[in-house]
């Protein structure tokens, strides 16, 4: 890789581009993933950014958490009876019991998938 230079009064500065310009859209899981690698673990933050690997990274970290908690969710409202004649008989016991478990499968995933208590991760999945 040959790389080529502007010269800028007495500076030279490189000419860098970046290889992959597509558009990634990252929610909140991704945000939070983001601020967990830029807070405790620096130095893959900064490796996964000089890569250029750090947007799949936290879209797929999103994706991810977004389809577990779905799971734990529906699962979770399945063995406590959360369901729609709950919600036609009572709403405020079905915003109750679906309030608490959206908190609870939150905390499961963010669990399992962020903080990786237990466990050293290098990348989002792959054990050390």
């Amino acid at each position: 890789m040959e790389l080529t230079y502007t010269k800028c009064g007495d500076y030279l500065i490189p000419d860098l581009a970046l290889a992959d310009t597509k558009e990634y859209h990252i929610g909140r899981y991704g945000r939070l993933r983001r601020a967990y690698l830029k807070e405790h673990r620096p130095i893959l933050y900064t490796d996964l950014i000089v890569t250029e690997k750090l947007f799949p990274h936290l879209e797929e970290s999103d994706t991810a958490c977004r389809e577990r908690l779905e799971i734990i969710e529906k699962a979770m409202m399945q063995q406590e009876g959360v369901t729609e004649a709950l919600k036609a008989a009572d709403q405020m016991a079905w915003v109750r019991s679906m309030n608490s478990i959206h908190n609870r499968a939150e905390e499961i995933v963010l669990a399992e998938l962020f903080y990786c208590r237990g466990r050293e991760r290098n990348d989002f999945g792959s054990h050390v």
